[in-house]
């Protein structure tokens, strides 16, 4: 009985501490629901409603490229022939498939959306341009539905605000990267005047880097040259 105690008091002793991502997660808080809220907090902000299959016509508008130039985007991504990357929230493809031009027919292009209905069109369109290295994946609210340790880059473009279970998504999307691949949050700025979008679609750098602190990701850099967005780039950290 001695001897199982001390060999018992040993295992403590030397035991790895646990990992970040092994602590309980922040806990979610209930609130009133505002206008354009869901009325559930994550970490201080309210997460937003999510823009439906309705609204996909406004993914394709052609003011686009002049209000968000996704061309700077796609700059900052720094993409590479055969690199396999996910297309979270990808909606109607409108970056997936100029994804899918840049890594080439080496590479992979995973579009995922939790909608059925954006999922169909989204194929349309990867059919109608000839996207053949994009494959459509049905999501849902709390995973991607990803291969672990596959993805060179994780892309979120004006979406993760609207993510019901942002704990359980990101936790999902960091166990898909390879070690060292890079997230990258595209997110229009809060408390900036000059942004014409509703608050809660919005997100200061500050509060997203906040929340993906809470998992083993390293800030790498954030772009803020774009009119009415930026784009705050990080990297999965090896365990320790």
């Amino acid at each position: 009985m001695r001897a199982a105690l001390v060999l018992f008091l040993l295992i403590l002793t030397f035991a790895p501490p646990a990992a970040a991502s092994d602590a309980a997660p922040p806990p979610y808080a209930a609130v009133p629901a505002s206008a354009d809220g869901i009325g559930k907090v994550y970490l201080g902000r309210e997460i937003s409603q999510v823009m439906g299959f309705h609204g996909a016509q406004w993914l394709e508008r052609t003011e686009r490229m002049e209000e968000e130039r996704p061309d700077l985007v796609l700059s900052a991504l720094e993409l590479k022939p055969g690199m396999t990357v996910a297309d979270i929230g990808a909606g109607t493809g409108y970056y997936s498939w100029r994804i899918a031009q840049r890594v080439g027919s080496g590479g992979a292009v995973y579009a995922v959306d939790v909608q059925p209905e954006m999922i169909r069109m989204l194929e349309k369109q990867m059919s109608r341009r000839g996207a053949v290295n994009v494959k459509a994946v049905l999501g849902t609210t709390t995973n991607p539905k990803l291969p672990e340790n596959s993805l060179d880059l994780a892309l979120m473009v004006d979406v993760y605000h609207e993510f019901d279970h942002p704990y359980e998504m990101l936790a999902a999307i960091v166990r898909a990267l390879k070690p060292g691949g890079r997230l990258v949050i595209v997110e229009f700025r809060g408390n900036d005047p000059a942004v014409p979008i509703k608050p809660l679609h919005t997100m200061t750098e500050a509060q997203v880097r906040k929340e993906a602190g809470v998992h083993p990701l390293g800030w790498v850099k954030t772009v803020r040259d774009l009119p009415w967005q930026h784009v705050i780039v990080f990297r999965k950290q090896s365990r320790n």
